[in-house]
């Protein structure tokens, strides 16, 4: 299966994209990941993609498309993946078609006064960039991070007054690839309220229900 998780900050893409993938037995790909492994390789590319990470700019599409086409050419991608975040652009959902076809969009839905309160309680790891939170997924010591022990801390860009211009930009502009997928009728809505182990089953059986129309 070959499956792109859509949805707004904080909404659980990675968590749940993550349960999903490891239950196919298949990647999660995001572009944050792919941006770190590129950058430590120390490849042209990885060099060139330092460059935007450290002035805070926004990666070029055409450098994601780039870095995306590679990681998707690796053996582990044969029986498929999963595409956490990206395409976030009608633009990019065209250049992803023509690197190859997806089968399904998740598309996880959930109220501002749910993702604002979630994300207000987010923490990051300083080293590996893991994300916890202190409602759903804590760490097993406070304020260090499991992986690798890394401080957690949280960013800038999760308080709620930055929150909520965050959402706005991603209603403005991922609405138009939403209905890009709708029309196509490759897009289910998933909620997102609840629990880590209600959302998952939720999620589970909307992809298990729509495999069986295939």
């Amino acid at each position: 299966m070959k499956i792109i998780f859509l949805g707004p900050p904080a909404v659980g893409k990675g968590t749940h994209a993550g349960k999903v993938a490891k239950g196919f037995g298949i990647p999660r790909i995001s572009t944050g990941e792919m941006f770190r492994e590129e950058a430590k390789a120390g490849t042209e590319l990885g060099k060139k993609l330092n460059e935007y990470m450290e002035e805070g700019v926004l990666v070029p599409d055409e450098m994601v498309i780039e870095i995306l086409r590679s990681r998707l050419g690796r053996d582990d991608c044969r029986e498929g993946f999963i595409l956490d975040g990206f395409p976030r652009t009608i633009e990019q959902a065209g250049a992803l078609r023509n690197i190859t076809a997806t089968d399904l969009v998740v598309n996880m839905k959930a109220s501002h006064e749910t993702i604002i309160a979630r994300i207000s309680n987010r923490l990051t790891c300083r080293k590996c960039q893991a994300i916890y939170n202190t409602l759903f997924v804590k760490p097993k010591i406070e304020g260090v991070c499991d992986k690798c022990g890394g401080e957690l801390y949280q960013r800038e860009d999760q308080k709620p007054d930055i929150v909520k211009e965050r959402l706005e930009v991603y209603e403005r502009e991922t609405a138009p690839l939403i209905d890009f997928y709708r029309d196509k009728g490759t897009l289910i809505d998933v909620s997102a309220e609840g629990d880590v182990e209600v959302v998952h089953k939720r999620i589970t059986d909307a992809i298990n229900e729509y495999i069986k129309g295939m």
